[in-house]
């Protein structure tokens, strides 16, 4: 991008490119399988290992006809090992495009983990070579096609929340952003509590490049994390950065050049919190979101109706269209 050539963007980090296409889960969750045994439940599949109930591991499975292309595991892995939860987003043919399927099963690990009172903290990632690629064309195509406002504001409102039910949960959530981060998919890391990121990976709230204002609380959180200004100007040219650059920006607070190694950091810095006390660590992340959230849900109204607006408008036909043939868009 257009970025990485600015003086603003000056970045010194080493990154292995060859981290970009190693996947966190892809081997680590298969592996275990094997090891497991099957539990029926009426809509999750619990699977426990045979020492216990110290790891479980549940597949959240969505009904829409879009989880056709996910793995059979489901579009949402929840993880439990001891105080510490892992959510994997899990459509890594599509890059983890969030999908409504998608939020669903998202918002329901989220309850999973508020009925747990042995989890003390959360680590959300993606399986594959991306955390999230952004929206689904086909649901930005529907919302394009809608001929209704209205619907469409409170179609998106939803959405948001599907997404944005991480922040209601009780305990912190670290985002390991194990590969690109865009548009939406940022949005969803910018959620979180805390972010440790690939350096090699692009991160961006690309936006304005496809048409559309920005969602899911990105006019909102980007400059509580990274500044008026830093939000501003990704925001407003829907430039990405590399992971090691949001870093400097201190959009991530700490990095990694691999895939593994980000996992790792975050299992570290979870463990850290979950040795701290729970009900200290509980009050003081609903007191640090808190002061984030004061004006939020105005934020997402006006998302909301502007994007419906969008979606009723040009330009984000021919970033859609520019998308699907991969060049740039002509606004």
């Amino acid at each position: 991008s257009s970025s990485s050539s600015s003086p603003l963007f000056n970045c010194s980090c080493l990154v292995d490119m060859t981290s970009l296409s190693r996947s966190i889960w892809s081997v680590c969750l298969q592996s275990q399988r094997h090891q497991h045994k099957l539990l029926s439940a009426s809509s999750c599949r619990f699977l426990f290992n045979n020492n216990g109930n110290s790891s479980n591991k549940r597949f959240l499975s969505g009904t829409s006809s879009n989880t056709t292309d996910a793995d059979a595991d489901g579009l949402v892995v929840l993880t439990v090992n001891g105080p510490i939860a892992t959510i994997t987003l899990n459509d890594p043919k599509r890059l983890n495009a969030l999908t409504e399927s998608m939020g669903d099963e998202l918002l329901s690990a989220v309850q999973e983990i508020n009925g747990n009172n042995d989890v003390r903290v959360a680590i959300l990632t993606g399986a594959g070579k991306a955390f999230s690629a952004g929206g689904d064309l086909k649901f930005l195509k529907d919302r394009m096609n809608e001929s209704v406002k209205g619907k469409n504001v409170h179609t998106m409102l939803n959405f948001y929340d599907r997404f944005l039910s991480i922040r209601k949960l009780r305990v912190p959530i670290i985002a390991a952003v194990n590969g690109s981060a865009i548009g939406a998919g940022m949005c969803l890391a910018g959620a979180c509590d805390i972010r440790i990121g690939l350096l090699g990976a692009s991160m961006g709230y690309t936006f304005a490049k496809l048409g559309i204002h920005p969602g899911m609380a990105a006019s909102h959180l980007a400059a509580k994390v990274l500044g008026h200004q830093r939000a501003a100007e990704l925001l407003l040219t829907g430039d990405t950065m590399t992971g090691c650059q949001a870093l400097q920006h201190g959009f991530l607070l700490d990095g990694s050049n691999s895939t593994e190694g980000v996992l790792k950091k975050a299992l570290q810095l979870a463990g850290r919190i979950a040795e701290a006390s729970p009900q200290s660590v509980q009050a003081t992340i609903i007191s640090l979101r808190n002061r984030q959230d004061i004006g939020l849900r105005d934020s997402l109204l006006r998302e909301a109706t502007a994007q419906s607006d969008n979606f009723a408008a040009n330009d984000i036909r021919e970033g859609v269209q520019a998308v699907i043939e991969k060049r740039t868009p002509k606004h």
